[in-house]
């Protein structure tokens, strides 16, 4: 039940987020700017991963481009964004070794509305700690 009522809170701030234009300074940004906290777990020149403060496993990291450059979701992304998403992969299996994730974890990308998407500001989950469960998601 406790997930049932997450995954709705879930779908609603999402269609809440994709009812509006994406704003021009994401609650990421602010994180990056240093106006809001986070819990870092890893930062370099180009992106930054924190602790998710509504986590879904025993270990949920986000790890976010310091500079979007346009990409308030995937499906926004061009061939310019290569270098920018290559890294993020990268930066997203590095903070799951720091994790001690070794057992098994999982990157999610949520895109968009039925995607459950809330913040438009491109950000990768890095999941686990735990044995996770498939499928994933299920219809409504």
């Amino acid at each position: 039940f406790e997930l049932r009522l997450r995954a709705m809170s879930e779908q609603a701030a999402a269609a809440a987020a994709a009812a509006e234009a994406p704003p021009e300074v994401t609650l990421f940004d602010k994180i990056v700017a240093g106006q809001i906290p986070c819990n870092k777990v890893y930062e370099d020149d180009v992106c930054l991963a924190f602790r998710d403060i509504a986590p879904v496993a025993k270990t949920h990291v986000l790890v976010i481009p310091k500079d979007r450059d346009g990409l308030s979701q995937l499906s926004k992304a061009d061939a310019r964004h290569k270098p920018l998403l290559g890294h993020l992969m990268w930066a997203a299996s590095h903070v799951a070794a720091l994790e001690g994730l070794g057992a098994g974890w999982r990157l999610v990308v949520n895109d968009g509305k039925e995607g459950c998407q809330s913040v438009y500001h491109l950000h990768l989950h890095v999941i686990g700690g735990q044995q996770l469960s498939w499928p994933p998601g299920t219809g409504a």
